[in-house]
């Protein structure tokens, strides 16, 4: 036995708006059998597998085209315009469990400006929260994840410039300067989730505390890869896993502290079953 003492940060796990989401997929799974889902209801496999196996079925919106007189679930990423025309055309009933910080984010996107205004997004390309903010726009605005994409890119002297609600904050406001910096007038919209962006103030205190660190998360969540960063900056022997039989026991010896964190998109119940394995050690 390794003897480990091994403690979860209580203030990882889901955020509100994929509580929100789950929430109501598992009460209409629970009342239908069923449940159609436009893309995974969130970046994490192990949550999805369980949400499958209590009937939720995942579609992309390709699959949505062939769909009729169907309820179908719009996950906490929010989606673009033309979902709901679709839904209107084939007699879908939509569930809509899109967050209410990334509705807010895309009435402000859609209704706020001059039809010429052009229009910046800090985002992941091709994630789903981008491309409902990027559709609210009629596709006209332009899309970026890192400001070296801008470097060749002719840009008009003013803009405004949103962001992914899970974005690094201190990254925004590095491209908000450098920006300035270059010339251009810019008005800069902070759209980051405070839910979100609070993590990065509170893991580096958590982290601290541990001779090693445990970072559950999916491997498709920006969060998550934002937040591990967060905890590796702090603490270096922080390692990443998506589920519990990739925990590589050669890391730890007897009487290590391990702490275990997550990301807004990691569920409570991986990181406890992650923890009963490091103690079974």
């Amino acid at each position: 036995m390794l003897n480990l003492k091994v403690d979860i940060d209580r203030e990882s796990g889901f955020c509100f708006g994929v509580v929100y989401a789950i929430d109501m997929a598992e009460e209409i799974l629970d009342d239908q059998g069923y449940l159609y889902c436009l893309g995974d209801i969130v970046h994490n496999d192990e949550e999805v597998t369980r949400l499958k196996n209590k009937g939720l079925r995942i579609i992309n919106h390709d699959d949505m085209k062939d769909l009729y007189n169907e309820k179908v679930l719009i996950r906490a990423h929010g989606e673009a315009p033309e979902t709901y025309r679709l839904a209107v055309e084939n007699n879908i009933q939509l569930i809509d469990a899109s967050c209410p910080v990334v509705l807010k984010l895309q009435n402000r996107i859609k209704n706020t400006h001059d039809a010429d205004e052009s229009i910046l997004i800090y985002g992941k390309h091709g994630h789903a929260e981008v491309i409902g903010l990027h559709g609210q726009t009629d596709g006209k605005a332009l899309v970026f994840q890192d400001i070296s994409e801008l470097d060749n890119v002719e840009l008009p002297k003013k803009f405004s410039l949103y962001s992914q609600t899970t974005k690094s904050t201190e990254n925004f406001y590095k491209i908000k300067n450098e920006l300035l910096a270059r010339g251009y007038d810019v008005k800069a919209n902070d759209t980051i989730c405070r839910q979100v962006s609070n993590r990065d103030k509170d893991l580096p205190a958590f982290a601290s505390k541990y001779d090693k660190i445990i970072f559950v998360s999916g491997k498709k969540s920006s969060n998550g890869k934002v937040l591990f960063e967060v905890c590796r900056k702090t603490n270096p022997n922080t390692f990443f896993i998506s589920s519990v039989n990739e925990i590589d026991t050669a890391l730890f010896q007897s009487g290590d502290s391990i702490g275990i964190a997550g990301a807004t998109s990691t569920p409570m119940w991986l990181m406890e079953d992650v923890k009963r394995a490091l103690e079974a050690l």
